[in-house]
């Protein structure tokens, strides 16, 4: 079974890229699109995605703000870590660059 994965951004163009990109292996699907944090929230409690790609930056609710607010009984400090942070990569770096963080936390390598 393929592994669940939310993309997070408010760039209406970056999911698609993401989507196409990660959707080419066979083992990675993706569940949903949000377009900001409270979007974010809602969409990963309804779908319980096994990864989450969240953009830092967005209006209403940022990534951080989003990834705390969703874990906030878990999170012993205020350390992105904490949260559930495993890895940061950049948009500005070839999206081929954003699967060896996806297969080293989904154990796909």
């Amino acid at each position: 079974m393929p592994k669940s994965i939310l993309i997070v951004d408010d760039n209406a163009q970056i999911p698609g890229l993401v989507k196409e990109f990660l959707e080419s292996k066979q083992e990675l699907r993706v569940y949903g699109e949000a377009i900001d944090g409270l979007d974010a929230i809602e969409k990963t409690r309804d779908l319980k995605p096994d990864l989450i790609i969240l953009d830092l930056s967005m209006p209403r609710m940022n990534g951080l703000e989003a990834l705390f607010t969703n874990y906030a009984g878990e999170i012993p400090s205020a350390d992105s870590a904490a949260a559930g942070v495993n890895a940061v990569c950049s948009k500005a770096d070839n999206i081929a660059e954003l699967i060896k963080p996806i297969e080293r936390l989904l154990q796909l390598a």
